[in-house]
């Protein structure tokens, strides 16, 4: 019986061994896959990024890259929190005002791609316009993604950047796109957000990191959150300095006073529309949810450009003299 029970507690040892080493192992492969700086070869060919022919003309086609490759953008940089330089992009508007818009961009991208939006903003709105690359980003320094956790506060930084250069009366418009959406939700309620911050647009944003790659694991690899993201966070913590679960917009939104304007694709599969619906219903703040249909991830604008710009427009009336 002594070497029945030996046995077990061997068998037992060993299993909890092996469970350790592929968490471990697992949370190295997922932070590289995901959180870590570089290509990511997983996204390519990823049918829930798929975009129609008319978004994609937008997006590679459109008038706006012109537009952005002959503004005189000035560059800006700006020592983060924990000692990374970071970069960003400042276009005066074409006549004096106090309004300045800061253009938040998404996942793998880069500030100038937030031209899209920055061509609408400066040329119809009269915007002072800047756009930031997030840490890991473009020209900033980082060797992670932060998913907007980090990069609320760099945004908070560079919100006061801004103020110092064009006055204390600026008034100032976030809006952000999928990874900046949560970005510009997660600066929403922080103590530390500048007066001057009058209006939120949050395109197609998540409610918390965990919940994003809970959904993603399931979706892509057909695995349960538990155990591995939550090994994965703890990694993350240690590597760059934030778990997934803290990285949160929902409760951020909860304790915001900044009008917050939601857009969303019904047809969004990468970031399911549940999570934008969720974060409106929980914002303390005045809020408005503009959904379109068959929308993909970030294909809204494209997608239905008139009506976005129609309620963007309204939106920030009511908010920016």
């Amino acid at each position: 019986m002594s070497e029945i029970r030996i046995n077990w507690k061997k068998l037992l040892f060993l299993f909890a061994t092996v469970f350790l080493v592929i968490q471990i192992i697992g949370s190295f492969f997922f932070y590289e896959l995901a959180v870590k700086r570089g290509p990511k070869e997983y996204l390519q060919n990823n049918a829930d990024l798929t975009v129609s022919d008319q978004a994609m003309d937008l997006f590679v086609k459109g008038d706006w890259i012109d537009w952005v490759a002959t503004q005189k953008f000035e560059r800006l940089t700006l020592t983060s929190r924990d000692g990374l330089k970071l970069s960003g992009y400042y276009l005066p508007a074409s006549k004096p005002t106090e309004k300045l818009v800061i253009l938040t961009h998404g996942y793998l991208g880069n500030a100038k791609q937030m031209g899209l939006f920055g061509q609408y903003y400066h040329n119809d709105l009269g915007y002072n316009l800047f756009m930031p690359d997030a840490r890991g980003h473009g020209k900033s320094g980082g060797n992670y993604y932060g998913f907007g956790w980090p990069d609320r506060l760099d945004l908070i930084d560079w919100t006061e950047v801004m103020l110092k250069k064009l006055g204390t009366d600026t008034e100032v418009a976030y809006h952000g796109l999928s990874m900046g959406a949560a970005t510009v939700l997660m600066a929403s309620g922080e103590e530390g957000l500048p007066r001057q911050v009058k209006a939120i647009i949050a395109d197609s944003p998540y409610a918390s990191v965990y919940q994003l790659f809970a959904y993603q694991m399931n979706r892509m690899f057909h695995l349960p959150a538990l155990p591995l993201l939550d090994s994965t966070s703890v990694l993350t913590k240690i590597r760059a300095g934030y778990s997934f679960k803290e990285a949160s917009a929902l409760k951020e939104v909860e304790m915001t006073n900044v009008p917050i304007l939601y857009i969303h694709g019904k047809g969004d599969t990468f970031v399911p529309t549940e999570m934008t619906e969720d974060l409106y219903r929980h914002t303390s703040s005045d809020a408005e949810l503009f959904l379109v249909p068959k929308a993909n991830h970030g294909e809204s604008f494209a997608l239905a450009q008139d009506n976005y710009k129609e309620k963007v427009d309204y939106f920030l009336d009511r908010y920016i003299k």
